[in-house]
């Protein structure tokens, strides 16, 4: 018997062992092209490029570059806009046509900077892809007001996966009304959904199953009571836009650095692949993202 055919049966049973969303990285598939990235947010989000960065790298994908960051903390799209033309980054690198993929990170919506970064995106590059990320809320409830009078602490912990949906769902449909009248309105779809709040909500539904390895409580993703994000809930939130950006799933990447640099032995390999699962489970499950598991055939 040709001793490479065990080898390959072993390698597709496994393959098939872990479902659908390997389908979209077969070891035959050659990397994406590496897309130029430009960011603008707030602290849940500018931690990501770097993040995202490693990820590519560790996926083989060559040319992948963060052209740039603007980050401003609790900030709305708009005021990213607002910002002085000689000292707008984004403004500047989208006119100069750097720009394929340009990541925001608006707190509420409708916001009136994704309109007017998009128009001005698809003026200098008519390919540009413009990704809206949808995140957890802060301090867990939905208030357009926060900042101006802070909710009291929530205890994460009580939450179930039904009232964080429940919580969650008239923001993220703000979200999913302004992508779809946008993409209307240019006629084609250039405005992506990258959903790290649903995928947040699945990671948060696995620590109260106590299946998520290294976590122990739904608090452990969040810093502090505003829920500013530990690694875990950051390399959640770069492997979605990792899926959203290259199409494909991030199951099998190595551990990212900044997992590996958290010094905490349990944010392992079996907590990293949960993450990437997760990750896929969201991006292919949202019908805004642009992207679908492909098929076991």
């Amino acid at each position: 018997m040709n001793p490479v055919r065990p080898f390959a049966l072993c390698v597709a049973l496994l393959a098939l062992a872990l479902g659908t969303a390997t389908s979209s990285r077969a070891a035959d598939d050659p990397p994406p092209k590496g897309q130029r990235v430009f960011s603008a947010g707030h602290s849940f989000h500018v931690f990501m490029p770097a993040i995202l960065t490693d990820m590519a790298r560790s996926a083989g994908i060559k040319n992948h570059t963060q052209v740039g960051i603007s980050s401003l903390g609790g900030s709305r799209t708009i005021r990213h806009w607002n910002l002085p033309d000689d000292k707008n980054k984004t403004k500047i690198a989208l006119k100069e046509g750097k720009v394929d993929v340009l990541t925001l990170s608006p707190i509420f919506h409708p916001d009136e900077g994704i309109d007017n970064f998009t128009k001005l995106g698809l003026e200098h590059n008519e390919q540009l892809r413009v990704l809206v990320q949808a995140f957890w809320l802060p301090f867990d409830v939905y208030d357009v007001n926060y900042q101006k009078k802070r909710p009291e602490r929530v205890d994460r912990n009580t939450r179930t996966v039904e009232q964080m949906k429940t919580i969650h769902a008239e923001y993220f449909t703000s979200v999913d009304d302004q992508v779809q009248a946008l993409n209307k309105k240019h006629g084609k779809r250039v405005v992506f959904i990258v959903p790290v709040g649903q995928a947040a909500i699945l990671l948060r539904g696995k620590i109260i199953e106590g299946k998520a390895p290294g976590l122990k409580s739904q608090e452990d993703l969040f810093r502090d009571a505003i829920g500013h994000a530990h690694p875990p809930l950051q390399v959640l939130t770069a492997y979605c836009h990792f899926a959203v950006i290259y199409r494909r799933s991030p199951v099998g990447l190595s551990v990212p650095v900044v997992l590996k640099n958290a010094k905490n032995p349990d944010w392992n390999e079996k907590l990293n692949t949960l993450l990437q699962e997760l990750a896929w489970e969201a991006v292919t499950s949202h019908p805004l993202s642009g992207v679908k598991a492909k098929k076991n055939p």
